[in-house]
């Protein structure tokens, strides 16, 4: 009888990728999970689980990306980067110290902002349903107010006309593009004009800057003909007396996750419902291998025609127009990552295997329309381990069934043990902290913001 030969153990601690979907990951991030992974195991023991690691230096590096290709093509430009994508107090830092502005939709977001050292005048306020308090606030700063409604600029009108001391408010009008007529967000042409009106015979209360819109999706195509119809708009202002200087054509710019080819492979060959302990397909995904990196994305945008002869950049340079952008996501690239700590794994019915996580599905979900996180997990054995092949689905630690970070049955190289670390690399769009809760009383993941002291060292500092 042949002597049965264990395979061999692995006695330090070590990071192993996936191969399917294999996050794109920073080189200083990368750095840290290759060469010192017992560090985060370390971090994790002391700050417990599940743990965000914040990296505001992919923040300074994404802002100085867009601002290249905004000054390659001489246009006026101002960047606000949309606060709601992420609670990190260090990357409203970040924002601040890279000199853009911030896109603020709530009083709160607002005093974070000033707090990180934005002046008010480089806020801008977006958002349908502003309190009087937050217009308050933003009137007493000199703030940028992007108007939802004809509503809304008459409740800023009866706030103006009790102000002391005496306020005007800087504004601009939301667009509703027609390409989405039943969005309850911004005003289509009828109220728009109404609108230009109203600033018309309200010079003294109103200080008019021009337009606004945001958009779904990712595509720029959809921007061009929104901006198209808004340069009607400026021109009729203009006839009107009004002297309108911005487009504001909001986020919804796009950010890679993994390789295109990497996900168009899977796609087309891991996406059917046996890839799925639920043996459910989300109906649709955010682009995780978007075909266009942010940069490439606005240099088509700039570089279509906005009319014959005139590209979007010689209409903006022409008629003096700045344009601003309110990017959240995409400003957050590689900005974040989420570490878990293996609880068990558990043998269920059908053959299945459940890892089950220390931390729970709202700390590292998409919230793209109750859709699934197409990026696979990093694992960090902690222990020894042997390197036994298994695939599994990951659930997260509380008493609801659906409470479940990862359906895709992802396959691990090494069966994952108690107390090895799961890493979901770049959650800091929306994924990490959008629907975190204490459920079960436990405490919210804590977050630690991570600088380069010198080659391979690191600070980690807590991050309010």
């Amino acid at each position: 009888m042949p002597e049965l030969i264990a395979p061999p153990t692995k006695e330090t601690t070590e990071a192993q990728y996936p191969k399917v979907l294999k996050p794109l990951i920073d080189p200083v991030i990368d750095n840290l999970l290759k060469h010192s992974p017992e560090k985060l195991v370390e971090l994790v023991n002391q700050h417990g689980s599940p743990l965000n690691l914040v990296w505001p230096h992919a923040f300074e590096a994404n802002v100085q990306a867009l601002q290249s290709v905004l000054k390659r093509h001489d246009v006026d430009y101002a960047i606000f980067y949309g606060a709601k994508a992420n609670k990190s107090q260090c990357l409203l830092t970040a924002a601040s110290a890279s000199g853009i502005g911030t896109d603020v939709s709530s009083l709160f977001e607002l005093q974070a902002a000033l707090r990180a050292g934005t002046p008010a005048e480089h806020l801008c306020a977006t958002g349908p349903a502003k309190t009087a308090a937050f217009h308050q606030v933003l009137l007493q700063g000199g703030s940028l107010i992007c108007v939802d409604s004809l509503e809304e600029i008459g409740h800023l009108k009866a706030l103006l006309d009790t102000s002391q001391p005496p306020a005007k408010a800087r504004i601009l009008l939301r667009y509703r593009p027609t390409s989405c007529p039943a969005s309850r967000f911004g005003m289509g042409a009828k109220d728009l004009f109404q609108c230009l009106q109203h600033l018309v015979e309200q010079r003294e209360s109103f200080h008019f800057e021009g337009f606004h819109f945001h958009l779904g999706g990712y595509g720029y195509e959809t921007r061009v003909q929104a901006f198209r119809e808004v340069t009607g708009f400026i021109d009729a202002a203009r006839e009107m007396g009004l002297d309108p200087v911005m487009i504001d054509i909001g986020g919804g710019l796009p950010m890679r996750y993994v390789d295109p080819q990497d996900y168009n492979s899977f796609l087309q060959n891991d996406n059917n419902p046996g890839h799925y302990q639920n043996r459910r397909v989300p109906d649709s995904f955010y682009p995780y291998g978007s075909n266009l990196t942010v940069c490439q994305w606005l240099d088509l945008f700039l570089e279509s025609d906005h009319s014959p002869g005139k590209t979007i950049a010689g209409y903006l340079k022409s008629q003096n127009i700045k344009l601003a952008l309110e990017p959240g996501r995409s400003l957050v690239d590689q900005a974040a990552i989420s570490v878990f700590r293996v609880t068990r794994t558990k043998q269920i019915a059908d053959n299945k295997v459940v890892i089950f996580a220390e931390g729970s599905s709202f700390s590292a979900c998409e919230t793209w329309f109750s859709s699934e996180y197409l990026v696979d997990p990093i694992l960090i054995t902690s222990k020894e381990s042997q390197p036994v092949p298994m695939q599994a689905y990951i659930a997260g630690h509380s008493c609801l069934d659906d409470d479940v970070i990862t359906h895709r049955l992802i396959n691990f190289d090494t069966t994952p043990q108690t107390g090895d670390l799961l890493i979901y690399a770049n959650t800091a769009g929306y994924q990490m902290d959008l629907l975190e809760n204490e459920f079960h009383r436990h405490p919210l993941p804590q977050r630690l913001m991570v600088t380069c002291c010198t080659d391979g060292n690191y600070a980690f500092t807590p991050d309010y």
